[in-house]
């Protein structure tokens, strides 16, 4: 079973401490997967983490993770090579695929290279539920801001375009965001976008925005536009939590 539209929630979270584990699912990719409409089994979830080159340590904590709730994991890996045959019918059998963090410049060149840009797109396009932190959330998007190429955060305009606007990730969080986004709409070098505090995400049906929610209370998203003017337009959404 899959979503009955396409289906994108776009993320500052999805994972949250634990006393047991690593780290454990947090109620925003609990949400991605209710999204998927699963019954009568258990929902199929894929992990990424090429934006952190594969780290075997980080696919290790989402299978123990995912135990937790009973799911059936998969993961797709890029490093040294690809670690399945078929990247497309892998992304295609899933509920749910869930992109971790990190260098998103990193992400969408190594995605770009083997292909899995058109088969995420094929994925959304049949349903398949598209979740992710961070890079793991500007890579949906037309662009956003990033630090994959150093400490000060640049743009990254080549991502996969599947809703047509920016995202800019940590806005509560990391002091350079919130300026740096909003001068980047200001300027044209992102489209208008949405910005999510930690902890929250954005919901979008196939190119239309939903909803925001959030697995923290007090945590917001916002929409930012350029405005007649040129001046920056910043409008806080009303934020459900989850």
């Amino acid at each position: 079973m899959t979503a009955d539209e396409p289906t994108i929630l776009a993320t500052s979270g999805g994972a949250i401490a634990s006393s047991r584990v690593r780290w454990e699912v947090g109620p925003l990719t609990d949400y991605a997967v209710e999204l998927a409409g699963v019954s009568g089994r258990a929902p199929r979830v894929c992990f990424l983490a090429t934006a952190m080159g594969d780290s075997s340590d980080l696919i290790r904590s989402f299978y123990e993770a995912i135990q937790l709730r009973g799911w059936q994991g998969s993961h797709l890996a890029l490093f040294p090579m690809p670690n399945v045959e078929d990247v497309r019918g892998l992304l295609l059998e899933q509920d749910v695929v869930w992109v971790w963090g990190g260098s998103v410049a990193g992400l969408l060149a190594m995605w770009h290279l083997h292909g899995v840009d058109e088969a995420m797109r094929q994925a959304w396009q049949s349903g398949v539920v598209l979740t992710g932190v961070s890079a793991g959330s500007i890579c949906w998007h037309q662009g956003g801001t990033t630090d994959s190429f150093g400490t000060e955060l640049r743009p990254v305009t080549n991502g996969l375009g599947l809703v047509p606007f920016s995202n800019g990730v940590h806005y509560d969080s990391e002091e350079q965001r919130r300026p740096v986004f909003q001068s980047l709409i200001a300027g044209g070098a992102l489209p208008a976008g949405y910005a999510t505090d930690d902890g929250t995400g954005v919901l979008y049906r196939g190119t239309r925005f939903v909803e925001a929610v959030a697995e923290k209370a007090d945590r917001s998203a916002y929409w930012v536009e350029r405005g007649p003017d040129g001046a920056v337009v910043e409008e806080r959404l009303p934020t459900r939590l989850l």
